[in-house]
């Protein structure tokens, strides 16, 4: 299936509930990466910043809202689609930068722009 790398998967997040992810731990294929920081759930541009800790040394990473495979309220968990390796691979987060088109274009190729 092909979809914006920005949006939810359906089966990950309905629609009709407010997302409210902040303070959820996120846990990637292999383990634990750390928890959301900040959530942006605009139509199209959705995304979370994912606090890493002491794992990749008080790393921020951004994951797009596609990455998201699973959403557990009871849990309070985020289910994401990718490694840590993955992750920690991706482009490096800028506070200043990680709004901009450029910075999200190179998100989009990294994670993989337009599939899940």
């Amino acid at each position: 299936m092909t979809e914006n790398i920005w949006s939810y998967r359906p089966e990950a997040y309905s629609g009709e509930q407010t997302l409210g992810l902040v303070g959820f731990d996120v846990e990637a294929t292999d383990g634990k990466i750390g928890s959301v920081d900040e959530e942006n759930d605009a139509v199209g541009d959705s995304y979370i910043v994912v606090d890493t800790g002491f794992w990749i040394f008080g790393k921020k990473v951004v994951l797009p809202a596609g990455t998201v495979i699973r959403i557990d309220p009871q849990e309070r968990k985020v289910y994401i689609s990718r490694t840590k390796e993955e992750i920690k691979q991706a482009p490096e987060f800028d506070e200043a930068t990680y709004r901009e088109p450029d910075y999200r274009d190179r998100l989009s190729d990294y994670y993989g722009a337009g599939t899940w």
